[in-house]
């Protein structure tokens, strides 16, 4: 396992043990998953209006194992990403007007045309570091938790 792999795995794990059991206030730069694999949290950026959704992470080089950007839109809907211009893999995660994790792309090949739908009405997407997804246990059923979601399944305290 190269330096920069297991760094990586660290931050992951790091993430997830931090995040278990934790009850942190919402905060709008903050994102929360929970599931029966424990909980973590992302520093994100949010992207909520045209512009910024079209920019999305394109043209980031690296970004820390902790950090994401949350697409956020107006209604749910089915949806579609690519990754043109982006130049690190990242993982989607897919979520509903509750925040209800629908569905999650594993790895997302960086310049890649090809459309990522999200298979199911989404309100939310969550982009992270391709992997962490999957070393985390981020899965269909997950719960979201940010300020944006209306009526969530795991409201904020």
């Amino acid at each position: 396992m190269g330096n920069g792999t297991f760094r990586l795995c660290l931050s992951a794990l790091a993430l997830a043990l931090i995040g278990q059991g934790a009850q942190a206030a919402c905060r709008d730069d903050t994102v929360w998953l929970r599931g029966d694999w424990g909980s973590a949290s992302f520093r994100v950026e949010i992207a909520d209006d045209a512009a910024s959704r079209a920019q999305g992470l394109m043209h980031v080089e690296e970004m820390p194992a902790s950090a994401g950007m949350l697409f956020v839109y107006e209604r749910e809907a089915p949806v579609s990403f690519w990754m043109k211009n982006t130049l690190i893999p990242l993982d989607m995660v897919f979520a509903d007007a509750q925040g209800r994790v629908v569905a999650v792309h594993d790895r997302a090949v960086p310049g890649d045309l090809t459309p990522i739908p999200s298979g199911a009405p989404s309100q939310f997407v969550l982009e992270i570091n391709g992997g962490l997804a999957d070393q985390l246990g981020i899965v269909p059923g997950s719960e979201m938790r940010h300020p944006a979601i209306a009526e969530p399944v795991w409201p904020c305290e």
